[in-house]
């Protein structure tokens, strides 16, 4: 089993927290975006991992080292490729062609999810959808009779389905996939100065290809901000134990409301921390009320009152404490 993972975007939904690393590698309760995505993977593989293609920008040797370590820890090889212009999600994963070989899963980094089930190899192919509340704003499958995908429709203006692609497709064959987008791209179809995945997979249908759509238990987006830290929460609310907290950790006078992650090296006085926040590893923090949200590592913050917050690395931030005399009937807003 192959794994092809296009995570080249520039990631601007998510500034300034992609200004210095690559949205995928965001860390969530200790695991990074993409290193979540890929133990997701290998827990529904019902075979080994052989080969994980991860199809980046120009990040950098440390982001590369990372990758290739991720893969290893799932027990498989890294190839790293290289998607130097936005051309679309086809030409993303044709730029990882050499591993469109055999059973092959093409996941887009910018999605997480849960699930409870195996990956039935001998099925042609199975496009991982999600219903959706606004299918106007996703690209969407519709069904036939017999349960099996009879179209695709990008953004429909007018409602045809609810079944949202979450940007997950297995493969049985990877090379029919890889012979579709050669084509497209060697005659340079286009739709919005863009080749669409969604081309590719009607052409294939078109040619006899049977896809079905797989469900998962839940969809995690993390395309913005916002959906990061709903995501972050469900993580957290779904770990084993309630809250994790590394015994390299120094918590003193303050409070721990479950669930969280506190990693390695954390200093935290004087606060109280939680429900649903992660504070990565050799951050501080003193005199702060912290909730729901994401520190990343190396952080210092102090006499703060955070939530629904994205916090990143090496980052100092202070506050004040008040000395205030206040009679009766006063209303008082500090912002």
């Amino acid at each position: 089993m192959n794994i092809i993972i296009p995570m080249a975007g520039m990631g601007t939904r998510m500034r300034p927290h992609t200004l210095t690393i690559p949205k995928p590698l965001i860390v969530l309760a200790g695991k990074s975006i993409v290193q979540r995505l890929v133990e997701s993977i290998s827990k529904v593989c019902a075979e080994p991992i052989d080969e994980i293609g991860f199809v980046i920008g120009n990040f950098g040797e440390k982001v590369e080292k990372s990758l290739v370590q991720i893969a290893e820890n799932v027990g498989a090889n890294a190839k790293i490729y290289y998607q130097n212009q936005a051309l679309g999600t086809a030409h993303a994963v044709w730029c990882a062609s050499e591993s469109l070989s055999g059973k092959t899963v093409v996941a887009f980094a910018d999605t997480l999810f849960f699930a409870d089930f195996k990956i039935n190899e001998n099925t042609d192919s199975i496009i991982w959808v999600q219903k959706v509340k606004n299918p106007q704003s996703y690209g969407v499958v519709t069904t036939d009779k017999s349960g099996h995908i009879s179209g695709f429709v990008e953004k429909p203006a007018e409602f045809v389905s609810d079944l949202a692609i979450i940007g997950i497709y297995y493969f049985k064959d990877g090379e029919k996939l890889k012979k579709e987008l050669n084509y497209i791209i060697d005659n340079k179809i286009m739709k919005s100065g863009e080749y669409q995945l969604t081309t590719a997979l009607e052409n294939l249908r078109n040619n006899g290809l049977k896809f079905l759509p797989g469900e998962v238990e839940e969809w995690l987006d993390c395309g913005n901000k916002e959906i990061t830290v709903n995501t972050h929460q469900r993580i957290l609310a779904k770990m084993p134990d309630a809250t994790y907290m590394s015994e390299s950790s120094e918590i003193k006078d303050s409070t721990i409301i479950q669930p969280c992650f506190i990693g390695t090296g954390v200093k935290i006085f004087g606060s109280v921390i939680g429900p649903y926040v992660s504070v990565g590893e050799n951050s501080v923090i003193s005199n702060s009320i912290i909730k729901n949200t994401i520190i990343q590592n190396h952080s210092e913050i102090d006499n703060i009152c955070a939530h629904n917050s994205i916090i990143g690395s090496n980052t100092k931030i202070s506050g004040k404490y008040f000395d205030l005399s206040v009679g009766d009937y006063n209303v008082i807003e500090l912002k």
